[in-house]
């Protein structure tokens, strides 16, 4: 088996908060547990969504709680080359292609279909672009998808959730690599760096467990290797939805790190712990399953 790698990868949408903090510490004392490297990347590759200096004020919120990266932080905005190599391979591959729709053109398009979806449910693309179904149309080229291959089930075990199966061609549809703007999707660029990195385990929010079959596609599409995945549970607002910036989170008071540790700590099943920051993250180590 591999050396364990383990990674956080937070957004610098704004300083962690609660839920951030479950997650880091859930990943740093998964990688402590099975003695293996900790890593921090920044996911920055959503430019707009991202708050000048923020990037550093997380790194100094990890630092206070005691989980310190044990590599050089990599930054996903340095990495568009890594990204633009990817996609040509899958364009060359056959599994990427050009899309010239808008997100008006989606929706009109499942309205002409009959097909409807709930608020916050993601738009499933209806293939209008495929090279199969006559490419762009006289369109300007916006977007770059992946194309789903048969619409078959995606399964895979969460060392949480237990198995996990997702089918995203109905669900989702051949979904975005990169943007109209020119910027990457999220998709792309996490499953880059996990392999460039050489993460073996994933231990994230469990908010993200809807991404995981899209990134084993890409991965097997790329011959990349899958790591092992963990989703944490979520931290939830006063009003029952998923504590979040846009959500309105507070920033964490760390004026006492070990409050907001042990309250992280409890979202995870751990027992409280006294002491120092350093005797806490040991103690709760000691118990973590490996």
């Amino acid at each position: 088996m591999a050396t364990y790698r383990g990674r956080f990868a937070p957004s610098p949408t704004g300083p962690l908060h609660a839920g951030s903090l479950v997650a880091a510490l859930a990943s740093w004392l998964d990688a402590r547990a099975h003695g293996g490297a900790w890593l921090v990347r920044i996911e920055d590759v959503d430019t707009p969504r991202c708050v000048p200096g923020a990037d550093r004020l997380i790194l100094q919120q990890l630092a206070t709680c005691g989980l310190v990266s044990d590599e050089p932080v990599l930054w996903q905005s340095q990495r568009g080359d890594r990204y633009q190599q990817a996609l040509d391979r899958l364009i060359d591959q056959g599994h990427a292609y050009p899309c010239g729709c808008s997100r008006k053109d989606v929706e009109a398009a499942l309205q002409a279909q009959g097909v409807s979806r709930e608020r916050h449910h993601i738009a499933v693309y209806p293939g209008t672009c495929r090279p199969e179904n006559g490419g762009l149309h006289g369109k300007p080229a916006r977007a770059w998808r992946f194309q789903i291959p048969a619409p078959v089930d995606v399964n895979w075990t969460d060392r949480r959730l237990g198995p996990q199966t997702q089918n995203v061609a109905t669900e989702v549809g051949d979904f975005i690599l990169q943007r109209a703007d020119g910027l990457w999707a999220y998709q792309l660029a996490v499953v880059v760096d996990d392999a460039a990195q050489g993460i073996t385990h994933v231990v994230r929010g469990e908010d993200l467990t809807d991404n995981t079959a899209r990134q084993l596609l890409l991965q097997q599409a790329l011959g990349l290797t899958t790591p092992a995945y963990l989703h944490t549970p979520l931290v939830l607002g006063a009003n029952g939805e998923k504590l979040s910036k846009q959500n309105g989170a507070e920033p964490l008071d760390l004026g006492d790190p070990l409050i907001a540790l042990n309250a992280a700590a409890h979202a995870l099943g751990l027992p409280p712990q006294t002491g120092s920051v350093s005797q806490a993250l040991t103690a709760w180590a000691e118990v973590w399953p490996a």
